[in-house]
Protein backbone atom coordinates (compact mmCIF):
# COMPACT_ATOMS: atom_id res chain seq x y z
CA UNK A 1 0.00 0.00 0.00
CA UNK A 2 1.38 3.39 -0.95
CA UNK A 3 0.69 6.85 0.40
CA UNK A 4 0.30 9.94 -1.74
CA UNK A 5 1.18 13.25 -0.07
CA UNK A 6 -0.51 16.39 -1.46
CA UNK A 7 -1.20 19.95 -0.36
CA UNK A 8 -4.77 21.24 -0.01
CA UNK A 9 -4.78 23.15 -3.31
CA UNK A 10 -3.78 20.07 -5.27
CA UNK A 11 -6.25 17.88 -3.37
CA UNK A 12 -9.10 20.25 -4.28
CA UNK A 13 -8.03 20.38 -7.92
CA UNK A 14 -7.68 16.60 -8.36
CA UNK A 15 -10.08 15.18 -5.77
CA UNK A 16 -11.72 12.71 -8.15
CA UNK A 17 -8.32 11.30 -9.16
CA UNK A 18 -7.34 10.83 -5.52
CA UNK A 19 -10.67 9.16 -4.74
CA UNK A 20 -10.01 6.68 -7.55
CA UNK A 21 -6.56 5.97 -6.07
CA UNK A 22 -8.10 5.48 -2.61
CA UNK A 23 -10.62 3.02 -4.07
CA UNK A 24 -7.66 1.00 -5.39
CA UNK A 25 -6.16 0.76 -1.89
CA UNK A 26 -3.83 3.75 -1.71
CA UNK A 27 -3.91 6.41 1.01
CA UNK A 28 -3.76 10.15 0.40
CA UNK A 29 -2.23 12.40 3.04
CA UNK A 30 -3.47 15.99 2.75
CA UNK A 31 -1.15 18.69 4.07
CA UNK A 32 -1.48 22.39 4.82
CA UNK A 33 1.82 24.17 4.30
CA UNK A 34 3.51 20.75 4.25
CA UNK A 35 2.06 19.77 7.66
CA UNK A 36 -0.31 16.74 7.63
CA UNK A 37 -3.91 17.64 8.50
CA UNK A 38 -6.03 14.81 7.06
CA UNK A 39 -5.86 11.41 5.44
CA UNK A 40 -8.09 9.92 2.76
CA UNK A 41 -8.49 6.18 2.97
CA UNK A 42 -11.05 3.64 1.87
CA UNK A 43 -14.08 2.96 4.04
CA UNK A 44 -14.57 -0.65 5.06
CA UNK A 45 -17.36 -2.23 3.08
CA UNK A 46 -20.61 -2.91 4.90
CA UNK A 47 -21.62 -6.45 5.65
CA UNK A 48 -23.95 -8.04 3.06
CA UNK A 49 -24.93 -11.06 5.18
CA UNK A 50 -25.86 -11.15 8.87
CA UNK A 51 -23.07 -12.12 11.23
CA UNK A 52 -23.32 -15.52 12.90
CA UNK A 53 -24.22 -15.41 16.58
CA UNK A 54 -21.12 -15.91 18.70
CA UNK A 55 -19.03 -16.59 15.63
CA UNK A 56 -20.31 -20.18 15.57
CA UNK A 57 -22.47 -21.61 12.86
CA UNK A 58 -25.44 -23.87 13.54
CA UNK A 59 -26.96 -21.93 16.47
CA UNK A 60 -30.70 -21.52 16.06
CA UNK A 61 -32.66 -19.03 18.16
CA UNK A 62 -36.17 -20.31 18.89
CA UNK A 63 -39.09 -17.94 18.35
CA UNK A 64 -39.72 -17.96 22.13
CA UNK A 65 -36.42 -16.11 22.60
CA UNK A 66 -37.99 -12.96 21.16
CA UNK A 67 -41.20 -13.16 23.22
CA UNK A 68 -41.67 -10.85 26.23
CA UNK A 69 -40.55 -12.16 29.63
CA UNK A 70 -43.25 -13.49 31.98
CA UNK A 71 -44.90 -10.86 34.20
CA UNK A 72 -43.94 -12.77 37.38
CA UNK A 73 -40.26 -12.59 36.47
CA UNK A 74 -40.43 -8.89 35.62
CA UNK A 75 -42.28 -8.11 38.88
CA UNK A 76 -39.65 -9.99 40.91
CA UNK A 77 -36.81 -8.34 39.00
CA UNK A 78 -38.17 -4.82 39.34
CA UNK A 79 -39.03 -5.23 43.04
CA UNK A 80 -35.43 -6.12 43.90
CA UNK A 81 -36.09 -9.69 45.04
CA UNK A 82 -33.94 -11.23 42.32
CA UNK A 83 -30.89 -9.12 43.15
CA UNK A 84 -31.02 -7.83 46.74
CA UNK A 85 -29.66 -4.36 47.42
CA UNK A 86 -26.28 -4.20 49.22
CA UNK A 87 -26.41 -3.40 52.90
CA UNK A 88 -26.36 0.28 53.75
CA UNK A 89 -24.01 -0.24 56.73
CA UNK A 90 -20.87 0.24 54.64
CA UNK A 91 -20.96 3.08 52.08
CA UNK A 92 -19.24 2.50 48.76
CA UNK A 93 -15.62 3.65 48.51
CA UNK A 94 -16.54 6.19 45.90
CA UNK A 95 -18.44 8.18 48.54
CA UNK A 96 -15.43 8.29 50.88
CA UNK A 97 -13.39 11.44 51.18
CA UNK A 98 -9.79 11.37 50.02
CA UNK A 99 -8.54 11.76 53.62
CA UNK A 100 -10.52 8.72 54.82
CA UNK A 101 -9.25 6.65 51.89
CA UNK A 102 -5.63 7.69 52.52
CA UNK A 103 -5.95 6.88 56.24
CA UNK A 104 -7.25 3.37 55.44
CA UNK A 105 -4.34 2.75 53.07
CA UNK A 106 -1.80 3.82 55.70
CA UNK A 107 -3.35 1.50 58.32
CA UNK A 108 -3.35 -1.48 55.94
CA UNK A 109 0.39 -1.21 55.25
Amino acid sequence: MTMIVVNIHEAKAKLSEYLDAVAKGERVLICKRNQPVAELRAVEQTRTEPRTIGGVTGIVMPASFFEPMPAEFLDAFESGEVYPMPSASKPPRVAESRAAYTAKRKRSR
